[in-house]
């Protein structure tokens, strides 16, 4: 993937969109951290209302495959 490190073509290649992969690759280069989430509606829904409760930055999630990211101070 032209533009992407290892990183970013790893979580490309999972389903989350180019433009998001630069972002979380941004806020790792600033010592935060990235978490990927994956299985089912029920467990992606459990993960992010754990995250939710953690003080996550932010929480995104992408379809179709059952991915939530949080990307966290």
């Amino acid at each position: 993937m032209g533009g992407l490190s290892a990183l970013g073509a790893g979580l490309y290649s999972i389903g989350i969109p180019k433009n998001s992969v630069v972002k979380y690759e941004t806020s790792i280069k600033a010592g935060k951290f990235v978490l990927v989430a994956h299985g089912t509606a029920e467990e992606v829904a459990k993960a992010r209302d754990m995250l939710k409760t953690s003080g996550a930055e932010q929480i995104d999630s992408y379809q179709p495959s059952t991915e939530a990211v949080a990307r966290v101070a």
